[in-house]
């Protein structure tokens, strides 16, 4: 992974064909939510199938707590369709057949020259594609459990909602007057910049 990319900095906004062949920007799945995103090998590797399946129950709780996920892999779009739909996931996966993420970020998994995937990682972030925490997954016990993510999303939602703590003193003022914007989906998160808070 290129040394720049790290804790508390902004990822690259991506922008690649989606499993239905449309343009999308990483900015643009994301939203205003924290978005866990998945660098794979592809449909191909059993590894990255069973992280998928992994992540199926994972993904209905993210759904439901508004944060956002997403995989890219160097499967062509017709691989990206058949992986997709063969783990069972609802979630937008992206097609990078030309390399551009595995080049960009350095991450070319020189020990398999037959497939020429990425090295897997899980990366985990913070509204603004603001990085909170990188899992290099070439080994599979390197990836994240679904328990390590929602601990993760519980620390990023803590600290981009600001009606995480509905009794925190003030909000039911806030609320009662109208302020609206301090709470979800009326408000924008708080959202960490290279350089601090926003």
């Amino acid at each position: 992974m290129r040394p720049d990319i790290m804790q508390g900095t902004v990822f690259p906004d991506y922008e690649l064909s989606d499993h239905t062949g449309k343009h999308r920007k990483l900015s643009e799945l994301q939203g205003n939510d924290p978005m866990v995103l998945v660098l794979g090998r592809g449909g191909f590797c059993p590894k990255d199938r069973r992280q998928a399946e992994g992540l199926l129950q994972l993904h209905r709780e993210m759904e439901v707590g508004y944060c956002r996920m997403v995989t890219i892999t160097t499967d062509t779009i017709a691989e990206t369709i058949e992986y997709r739909s063969g783990v069972g996931a609802h979630w937008p996966f992206l097609s990078d057949p030309r390399r551009i993420v595995q080049k960009d970020l350095d991450i070319a998994e020189y020990t398999d020259p037959v497939h020429n995937p990425m090295i897997p990682h899980v990366i985990v972030l913070k509204p603004g594609l603001v990085v909170h925490k990188i899992y290099n997954g070439y080994w599979f016990f390197g990836r994240p459990t679904v328990e390590e993510l929602r601990h993760d999303l519980r620390d990023v939602s803590r600290i981009c909602r600001p009606d995480w703590d509905i009794t925190a003193p003030g909000l039911k003022t806030l609320w009662q007057q109208g302020h609206k914007d301090h709470f979800f989906p009326y408000g924008k998160p708080h959202v960490e910049t290279a350089g601090g808070q926003d």
